[in-house]
């Protein structure tokens, strides 16, 4: 017989801190949620890894970029970047070619293979996000877009 942990109590704490009331954690976790509901599609079909995804999906946008471009526009730290470069190469997904403006750099684009795996996966993405969309309706997901926006836009004092 398999029992059930218990519910995690809450204790007061002398700072009046409650985790699940901090909006970081809370973002944090609704892209958590809905990003492993997505990842379920990527990872079954593809046998991708979320950053895999990411890297494919912004060269698939953006076009041929450097792994410090990449970097910069996923918020991702550089050798997990290299890791999911390293094994999407690996899978025939992407092809580095020298940058033309700096030797040291490379270019990394997606081969005929990539684009349609980004394409079909670009289709999902989607499909998961329409269904996000008519979850929340056209108000509030019109309102979230919009704070999500602003909290882009702040940069809070340290």
């Amino acid at each position: 017989m398999t029992q059930t942990p218990p519910s995690p109590q809450k204790n007061k704490t002398p700072y009046d801190f409650d985790l699940e009331d901090f909006l970081p954690f809370l973002l944090n976790q609704t892209a958590e949620v809905t990003g492993r509901a997505f990842q379920s599609i990527y990872r079954a079909r593809y046998g991708l890894t979320r950053t895999q995804w990411r890297v494919l999906a912004i060269i698939g946008r953006y076009g041929g970029l450097t792994g410090r471009a990449i970097c910069d526009i996923a918020h991702e730290e550089k050798t997990r970047v290299s890791r999911a470069v390293a094994a999407l190469e690996q899978e025939g997904l992407l092809s580095r070619t020298e940058s033309p403006e700096d030797k040291r750099a490379e270019i990394l684009s997606l081969t005929e293979k990539g684009q349609t795996v980004f394409a079909d996966l670009g289709r999902e993405a989607n499909a998961f996000d329409a269904r996000l969309k008519a979850a929340l309706g056209p108000e509030k997901d019109r309102q979230l877009r919009a704070i999500i926006a602003t909290l882009r836009e702040i940069e809070p004092d340290r």
